[in-house]
């Protein structure tokens, strides 16, 4: 299935037409920012360059290096996002390049993109393998995802779960808000999975899945299907849906008449899998991080 996967990545990619704005990754992508406030006499101030009406933060942190050490770029290219009007703090822009900022209190943007400023706080993407407990610690002994993040000293938040034989991405942070809204129903986050199921398909079982299967606790649906490959009485399907009811891919595909013999989770959200090995860690990019905020309202 390894190499099943890889070529259903590799087609996304490629049909997908993956784009990446220049500069370090998370940082200098996306349009010109505009906006700012407007003087009595009509004039906007936050067009006239080093002109704006932002408070300095007595004994705050400059904003440029705030930017470079939140991963946007070096000093030299943060001060010339600045210089463009691409930067702002709390709703207004900044472009000051020695203006002083609190980065644990103040919301940072960066072409309409929130940055990760505060420096105490880790976001991770953990391959899953099968076999593993999604807790920090199990009484039965059994291997759980503790033992992949070595000995970090955060108490870190798993963002929901995967089942005990499901295997793929899943998201650890220790900012406990984002963690909460990623987890919520409420913002409807994607998760898409790869799934080997039980063939021969028939033509409508996509059609059928994405109106909706009744379960035992209500319908359920997805909101994207696809066949990767069929072989033979085995096929591998790319099943995405944004609900996270407890066992909900395996549930919905068995009552549809083709039960999982194997599960990976492969996207949350802007985040994806891609090469990552089954037990590593990454940490997030800082555009990874700003799509995440983005996508619960932060």
């Amino acid at each position: 299935m390894r190499a099943m996967s890889a070529r259903a990545h590799d087609d996304r990619d490629r049909r997908g037409g993956r784009r990446q704005a220049g500069g370090r990754p998370g940082g200098r992508g996306g349009a010109d920012s505009a906006g700012g406030g407007k003087a009595a006499h009509g004039m906007n101030l936050t067009d006239e360059p080093g002109r704006d009406s932002l408070t300095d933060v007595p004994g705050g942190v400059r904003l440029q290096k705030v930017l470079a050490a939140a991963g946007v770029g070096s000093r030299r290219q943060c001060e010339e996002l600045i210089g463009e009007g691409r930067v702002e703090v709390d709703g207004e822009i900044v472009r000051r390049y020695g203006a002083r900022v609190d980065p644990d209190r103040q919301i940072i943007k960066v072409d309409g993109r929130r940055i990760p400023s505060r420096q105490d706080l880790v976001y991770l993407a953990l391959n899953k393998p099968a076999g593993v407990v999604t807790t920090m610690s199990d009484d039965r002994g059994r291997p759980s995802i503790a033992d992949f993040l070595g000995d970090r000293a955060e108490r870190l938040f798993h963002v929901g779960r995967l089942d005990y034989d499901t295997e793929g991405l899943m998201l650890l942070t220790n900012d406990g808000e984002l963690a909460h809204r990623l987890a919520h129903p409420r913002y409807g986050v994607a998760k898409t999975y790869l799934a080997e199921v039980a063939g021969p398909l028939p033509r409508d079982v996509g059609r059928r899945l994405i109106t909706g299967i009744e379960l035992e606790d209500g319908v359920a649906s997805a909101d994207k299907f696809r066949v990767i490959e069929q072989a033979g009485k085995r096929a591998l399907v790319e099943i995405t849906l944004h609900e996270g009811r407890k066992h909900i891919v395996r549930r919905l595909l068995a009552e549809a008449g083709h039960p999982v013999s194997r599960l990976v989770r492969t996207r949350v959200g802007p985040v994806t899998l891609g090469s990552l090995r089954p037990g590593s860690t990454r940490a997030l990019t800082t555009r990874e991080i700003g799509e995440l905020y983005a996508a619960v309202g932060l």
